[in-house]
């Protein structure tokens, strides 16, 4: 193991398990998701029995991506998740202590990062070999370039 196929899991780990925790709190608090739709999303779901299938949804792509499996897939979903709480926090991100925005707020600018690591896990995941899928995925060939010195 070196440092970057360690961090690669580290990475993995704790988003996976950051979508296991948001999960688990649709499941087993609907109001405060219903809140959350409500003050970010615009009230767009308030359903409680779509919260928790979401909710359940969101366990089982954080375990997925936590064990390393359907990488291909779940990377993706991932980034697309984060993404949309990233706009749902847009003002927080570009404007973190509501200066010039209202609505901002210092504890939402985290979402950036959380994005920018999903999009890590996107950009190398052939390189993220500590998986249950790694063995599954083709090998990656990378094109030596030769270099001569006049």
């Amino acid at each position: 193991m070196n440092l970057k196929t360690t961090s690669l899991l580290l990475l993995r780990a704790s988003l996976g398990w950051l979508m296991v925790l948001w999960g688990w709190d649709k499941i087993s608090n609907v109001e405060h998701a219903v809140r959350v739709s409500e003050g970010f999303y615009g009230g767009l779901v308030t359903g409680a029995s779509i919260w928790q299938a979401a909710g359940y949804t969101q366990v089982v792509l954080g375990l997925v991506v936590v064990a390393g499996i359907f990488r291909r897939f779940a990377y993706p979903v991932l980034l697309a998740v984060t993404g949309v709480t990233l706009l749902a926090v847009w003002k927080s991100i570009i404007d973190p202590f509501g200066f010039f925005t209202d609505g901002g707020n210092l504890i939402f600018f985290p979402s950036s990062t959380i994005f920018f690591a999903g999009l890590a896990l996107v950009a190398f995941r052939a390189e993220d070999v500590l998986c249950l899928d790694a063995r599954f995925e083709p090998a990656t060939v990378v094109p030596r370039v030769e270099t001569t010195v006049p």
